[in-house]
């Protein structure tokens, strides 16, 4: 089964994070989107993933302090 698209509207609401700070981390590629025209779309599956990533991530930064 395909994973769901999200919106920029429905990802801003999902991470709890302003609309303008999706769309910096799409332009600037710091979260997996893709461009569908002149709009954003997110896959959930790939959201879910990259949040682990950042937990990850976040947690060997404090960890080597």
């Amino acid at each position: 089964m395909p994973s769901k698209l999200l919106t920029v509207d429905e990802l801003s609401a999902y991470l709890k994070i302003p609309k303008p700070t999706v769309y910096y981390l799409a332009q600037t590629g710091r979260i997996p989107a893709s461009k569908v025209g002149r709009h954003w779309r997110f896959e959930e599956k790939e959201i879910k993933k990259w949040l682990k990533e950042q937990q990850v991530a976040y947690r060997n930064r404090r960890e080597k302090k």
